[in-house]
């Protein structure tokens, strides 16, 4: 007996908890009945630096209700297909969807869960978007009255009238009109399928601001509506090689690749509700006067090499000490017919070329491997990969120079002693060390080779504006910053941009050498000439670096100064190949030349300061090392004091290499002064010279 009541008050006392805790959640729990009052709140404004609106984000101008019997049968099994296909069987809850989302909150570490229609309608109409057991308990209590309070059909009904479709899109129709130009009722297949993908993540799937991302989503949906049996294998194929028509509307927009991609930011930080109901105003980084003169820039240049076949530009403009975008033309035209305009350079995977290098020689001269002395044979290399075909790289035009210093290497952008650098370092160590510079595309070294240094690789450019920074900086890395202020609907600040010096990633000396060697025309002047569009009249200080694809398909450059850093590229959204005179210092090089000039009229450009622990010399150019007592052609130079050259000649060997691998085992005899001279290549391999004509010594017991 006595067992049986201290049970019984066990139970009675988990059951007052549990009563406690629902009464706890009551308290500040949203009506349900909410969800048919049509209580919109207030519209959002993005503005430039400036105060200059760029954008009004609202949801109640674009939200048209309508009927469940005007939402088209496609749509209405595309929807169920893709985001709840037991609606009808089940009473507000997918058991199964819970239990895949119990798991990965608990073992992934991500509170998730598996949503049904009245879930999503509850989510998004009643509650805030924080991520938190508290909210979640709530969403199951609001889901189980809702389902008690409305029908299946009525729930559906608010669903496509309730749901954002992204941006301004809120609701079914809206998203019909703001996408297609149509009603929601006229939708075909097609468009019913691409429009039921968007709720899972509208800024993700945006056909305008991720175009490759939403036609995928739509063909997972068409997918899923052929294996639940709404539709058959042949109507599933049509659909997915049918044309979409975006409508694009220009009114109430200005500088549109930068605004949705700060309101894709906004929306990751506050929610999708708060962004488009709370009334914020929204202060970014953006200067509306230079992004005009950035996209004319843009346009004209690339109307003058269409013949060319180059159809698309793009040009980011970033202050180097806090990162801040100044300008963003994702491409020629946001609104442009002929391309797909709403594509964003800016943000997308694309190679680039050469434009890599000075990361790769930055490591070299940062681990001591090289000096900006060291000399390299440029000349027809292949280079043994193991259980792979030789690697065999060329340089541009096919022209071979023979021993180059690392200083002209770079700067007129040779091809095979960059792939002797990244060798020399290791291309493991290069991705990690290009990862702490900003590259966030480059992750498994396993998945490159040595091409990577001649932009084997893909990357964004907001990265490579992010890594070209690091050298403005003379070492400190800053992250891209867009937002400088956001105040709430009362005028309350409730976020404000703040300088933080960023993390230190590179040596000042390092970073002063790259951007001495970057800004010597000299040092270019081989292949690019003196006096290129690489040059800033009345600025010689600017650093630069170009970067051209093997095949044609990417053109950059990318350029900085101690306040600014300015890329550039051009190219064709597609891939699709451009006309060989699109190279070097033509394609993106005027537009960077135009922009760069633009932005330094007028300004007192802050010079370079060389770190103490720098040091010049004159040294020997065949050597790169000090000047031997017999004299020999010379330069001056400049060193990392820890770095110094120590012989007035290197060391000079036949070496043993093994014939499979191409790898130095073991070192042969001296050769003679006299003959080493007559010898013309030789190449600096991490603390030892190889004298790459020399006959090879076999390698002995």
């Amino acid at each position: 007996m006595k067992k049986s009541k201290k049970k019984r008050w066990i139970y009675l006392g988990v059951l007052g908890l549990v009563f406690l805790l629902v009464v706890f959640l009551l308290r500040d729990l949203p009506s349900p009945r909410k969800l048919s009052t049509h209580e919109y709140p207030e519209s959002s404004l993005i503005f430039d630096r400036k105060g200059k609106l760029l954008y009004e984000i609202f949801s109640d101008k674009n939200r048209v209700p309508v009927d469940l019997d005007q939402i088209p049968k496609d749509l209405k099994n595309a929807t169920l297909a893709i985001e709840d296909t037991k609606f009808y069987k089940h009473f507000g809850f997918d058991l199964k969807g819970i239990a895949r989302g119990l798991y990965r909150t608990i073992f992934k570490k991500r509170l998730q869960g598996g949503s049904t229609i009245t879930q999503q309608l509850v989510k998004n109409a009643l509650l805030t978007p924080e991520r938190t057991i508290k909210r979640k308990i709530k969403e199951a209590l609001l889901t189980g009255m809702v389902e008690i309070l409305y029908s299946k059909n009525q729930i559906l009904e608010m669903y496509f009238n309730q749901t954002p479709y992204g941006g301004t899109l809120w609701g079914a129709q809206a998203a019909a009109k703001g996408i297609f130009d149509k009603n929601v009722s006229e939708l075909n297949l097609a468009e019913s399928a691409l429009i039921a993908g968007l709720p899972a993540s509208p800024t993700q799937y945006s056909p305008f601001a991720h175009p490759e991302a939403a036609k995928k989503r739509q063909e997972l949906v068409l997918q899923r509506m052929n294996e639940e049996g709404f539709i058959s294998k042949e109507e599933m194929e049509n659909a997915k090689t049918g044309e979409l028509k975006y409508f694009v509307s220009k009114k109430g927009i200005l500088a549109p690749h930068f605004v949705l991609l700060v309101r894709e930011k906004l929306t990751e930080k506050y929610g999708l509700k708060k962004i488009q109901e709370g009334g914020l105003k929204v202060t970014t980084t953006l200067d509306m006067e230079l992004q005009d003169y950035v996209q004319t820039s843009v346009a004209s240049e690339i109307a003058k090499i269409e013949k060319y076949d180059v159809t698309n530009g793009a040009v980011l403009v970033t202050e180097a000490k806090t990162g801040q975008v100044l300008a963003m033309v994702g491409s020629k035209d946001y609104f442009a017919n002929d391309i797909n305009g709403q594509f964003n350079v800016t943000t997308a995977l694309r190679q680039p070329g050469s434009s890599i290098k000075p990361l790769n020689y930055a490591l070299g001269l940062e681990l001591g491997n090289v000096t900006a002395a060291s000399v390299f044979g440029d000349k027809e290399t292949c280079f043994k990969m193991i259980n792979q075909k030789d690697y065999c790289p060329t340089n541009y035009g096919w022209s071979y120079y023979g021993i180059q210093s690392l200083r002209n290497c770079l700067g007129n952008s040779l091809n095979i002693p960059a792939v002797k650098m990244l060798e020399i370092n290791g291309v493991e160590t290069f991705v990690d060390f290009a990862r702490s510079m900003g590259i966030s595309t480059f992750k498994d070294a396993s998945n490159y080779g040595l091409s990577l240094t001649l932009g084997g690789g893909e990357v964004q450019m907001i990265d490579m504006n992010t890594a070209f920074g690091v050298f403005a900086n003379m070492g400190i890395k800053q992250d891209l910053n867009y937002v400088l202020e956001v105040r709430d609907r009362n005028g309350e600040v409730i976020d404000e941009y703040e300088y933080i010096p960023g993390e230190r990633v590179l040596s000042r000396e390092t970073a002063f050498l790259i951007q001495h060697i970057l800004s010597d025309d000299g040092a270019r002047s081989m292949v690019f000439g003196r006096g290129s569009l690489l040059n800033i009249k009345d600025h010689p200080e600017v650093a630069v670096k170009t970067g051209t694809t093997n095949d044609m398909r990417d053109n950059w450059t990318i350029g900085f100064t101690a306040d600014y850093v300015v890329s550039s590229w051009v190219g064709n959204n597609d891939n699709s190949k451009m006309g060989w005179v699109v190279s070097g210092i033509t394609g993106a090089s005027p537009i960077w030349n135009d922009v760069m000039t633009k932005i330094l009229e007028d300004k007192l450009v802050k010079k370079p300061v060389m770190p103490a622990s720098i040091v010049g010399m004159h040294i020997c150019n065949l050597t790169g090392g000090l000047i031997p007592e017999e004299g020999c052609d010379s330069r001056y130079e400049y060193f990392k004091q820890e770095f110094l050259p120590t012989k007035s000649m290197p060391t000079k060997r036949t070496v043993v290499v093994n014939k499979d691998t191409g790898q130095i085992v073991k070192e042969g005899e001296d050769i003679p002064n006299a003959e080493w001279q007559e010898r013309t290549v030789i190449e600096d391999a991490g603390g030892y010279f190889i004298c790459l004509d020399c006959p090879v010594v076999e390698k002995t017991d």
